[in-house]
Formats: structure tokens, sequence, C-alpha cells
């Protein structure tokens, strides 16, 4: 059956992942009763679990509603789960499991790119069709990673959104970077750092901070005695971030922070002692889940909240979260269909000669030599504290 939007609308939440499957190998060509299987390498515990959650209930949505719908050709989509908790480890360990056992189809994931970074050499060696959501920019490379794709912004395109607003928008001419101490966290502050180098912008603190350290006063006291106008932020972790911003209003320091999605889940107005200190705080956002002047979301936006509605909750999770996983799994799913073949060529090839792709989160255009899918322009600033559904009003300024 050919896969639509309206049997998007079909989908739920309970379909069963992570179960034990056949381990014999696929042909090129779909056999009769073959199930296509992707592999789902997500961080569904540790403390950067946040996005994971997201993504799954994305995942689970698109994977039930195509079968729903009467499948791929009649073949069912299996979602093979592996939590890795954020472990770099544990996600080699998953996904060597995937290639040389499971014989999954294609690979969605892992959710960051510390866990990335230790992976994406192995799925290329396996030539095993890989998409995610991981930003470090040498994640995709079309030379040496022929078979990753990446459906969000790179951390370039998060960076120079965020450091356009601190420079422009909040007028920060001295900055504080701090991130976690993930190889993600390390990369993102590093690059950061440098781009506002370039830009003439004076870096007077820089740090990387452990994801459960329980005192954020010391980093804090720092970066306000160095003359910070901006905290610049780069982790996923909402427990450290509601630390920080915590410690903010204790210090009675209304410093804006500007930075990573995370800092406008759900969880992290969980965590907040008290609503007025997730004020301030300006996050990566984007244009399909952000509300315009008279608080509409794009129609086709609108449109996929409507049909989550009572089965995916986004009170606790970010929209975009929820529509890149279903992204995903369609693209898997289209390629299949296309091709008529689950073959790792066959996947890949279809990707590679993709052209402004409709999805819920954004447009990807792909080709041989172009594996960086999302557009610049559809990367906007977001006010933090202002979610209803996962989507967000736009930071002010624009």
């Amino acid at each position: 059956m050919t896969i639509t939007r309206r049997a998007l609308a079909l989908g739920g939440t309970s379909l069963a992942a992570g179960a034990a499957f056949s381990t014999h190998l696929a042909t090129p060509a779909l056999a009769q009763n073959e199930p296509i299987r992707i592999g789902w390498l997500a961080a569904l515990t540790g403390p950067s679990s946040a996005p994971g959650i997201g993504f799954n209930r994305g995942v689970l949505f698109a994977a039930e509603a195509i079968n729903a719908a009467g499948g791929v050709k009649g073949r069912r989509v299996e979602i093979i789960t592996r939590d890795t908790q954020g472990d770099p480890t544990k996600a080699v360990n998953a996904t060597q499991e995937m290639i040389s056992q499971l014989r999954v189809h294609a690979i969605w994931g892992p959710t960051n790119s510390g866990e990335s970074l230790a992976v994406t050499a192995i799925m290329a060696r396996a030539k095993m069709p890989n998409i995610h959501p991981c930003v470090v920019d040498t994640l995709i490379d079309e030379r040496r990673y022929p078979n990753a794709f990446r459906l969000t912004p790179s951390n370039t395109q998060w960076d120079d959104a965020v450091r356009s607003y601190c420079l422009t928008r909040v007028n920060a001419k001295k900055v504080a970077v701090i991130g976690d101490t993930t190889g993600y966290g390390v990369s993102a502050v590093n690059a950061s750092v440098a781009a506002f180098q370039r830009d003439k912008a004076e870096v007077v603190y820089k740090a990387n901070i452990d994801a459960t350290q329980p005192d954020m006063t010391p980093d804090m006291l720092r970066a306000r005695n160095a003359g910070a106008e901006a905290i610049v932020f780069w982790s996923v972790s909402t427990g450290l971030i509601a630390r920080l911003l915590n410690t903010r209003a204790n210090m009675n320091w209304d410093v804006p922070f500007v930075g990573h999605p995370a800092m406008s889940s759900g969880e992290v107005g969980s965590l907040v002692e008290r609503p007025a200190n997730w004020e301030k705080v300006y996050a990566i956002g984007y244009k399909s889940c952000s509300y315009d002047a008279s608080g509409n979301l794009p129609p086709r936006t609108a449109e996929l909240v409507r049909r989550l509605a009572g089965k995916v909750n986004l009170q606790d999770s970010l929209l975009w979260w929820v529509s890149s996983a279903i992204d995903a799994v369609e693209l898997i799913a289209k390629a299949v269909e296309a091709s008529n073949s689950t073959a790792k060529e066959a996947i890949i090839e279809h990707w590679n000669g993709l052209k402004a792709y409709p999805g819920y989160y954004g447009t990807y255009t792909y080709s041989p030599t172009q594996h960086n899918g999302y557009p610049t322009e559809e990367v906007v600033m977001s006010a933090a504290n202002s979610a209803k559904n996962g989507a967000f009003a736009l930071a002010p300024g624009y």
C-alpha cells in the first residue's frame, strides 16, 4: 500500500519493539512475508533520555500507522529498539547486533552525537543505510560515510542561529559558553567558542559540566564575575539545564540563556523550582513547529497535531522530536516502497534522489554529494517556556 499522510492518521503508540527476529539474510527484493526491519538506537533512559523518549513516540506512531494502513505493499514495518542509555559503548554493541544478528534493513539513530561518533564508521563499513538526528558536523561526510544521512540541521546551522540571535537580538558581546562533558557537549562548545571569536565577540567563560553535577553555583558565579551578558548552552540534559536555571534565579541574575532545543523541553518546566526561572530562555526551534503572531501552526503541522491528539503525549516533549521521528520511519518505508527492495543500495539510492521531500518536521533534499538535508532557513529561535502541544512561540525580535 502506498504510504500517505492519511495513513498516518490511523497511528497509535502501542507497537511492541525490541523482540527477537529471524537472522536469515534478506534478499534484495521484498520477500513474500518479510517485514521491513528498522533498527532504532534510542537513549530511552539515562541523563540524555528526554529527546529519545520524544523520538520514540514518533517512531511508534508512524510504524503503527503504516501497518494499520496495510504496511508497505503488504509488508509490515518492524521496529527493533535498543536502549543505549546515552552510552557510546552500548550504542556500539547494539549497532553490531543489529548488523550481524538482527539483519535490519536500515537504522534510525542514535539520538545524540556522542553515540553517533562511535557507530558511524561501523555502519559505513557495513554499508548500512543510516538516518539520524545528530548535529555534529563531522558525522556527515559523503565520501567516508556514503550511507549516512542527517535529518536535522548540523551543529553549524544551529550555532549560526544561536550566535546571530545573541549578537543581533540580545545584543550580547560577552558570552559564557557551557555544555556537558559528552562528546557532543565538548565538540559543540569548542565550535561555538571559535565561531563567536571569529565574529569578534568575547567569550568570557567556557565550561563543560558533568550532567550529574549537583551544584551549579561555582560555574555560574565564574560566568557572572567574568561579565557574561548571555549564557550559550549546549546539552540535551534537562536536569543540568534546570539546575543552571534555578541557580541563576537564586543568584538574582537575569542573564538570558540561548542555545540547545532541550532547554524548551517540558521536562525542564517540571524541574525548575518556579515558573519564573524559565523566563529569558531562548532555544533553537523550527518554522514547522512555531506559532505565528496569530497563534497558528503551519497547516501541515496543525494537521499532524490533530492526528496525534489522544495518541501521543506532547505535554512533556517537543513536537519536532515526534515529527522528525515520524519523518525518519516514513523515509525508510518510502525508500522500500519506491524501489520494491530492502537492499541497502536501493534505500541509499532513493534517498540520494530526494528533492524538497515534504516531511512534517522539515523539507528534505539529498544528493550523492550532500547528505545534510535540512534547510537552514527553517531554523529559528523559540521562547523556551511558551510550549503548547510541543510547539513554541518565536523568540522576541522575529
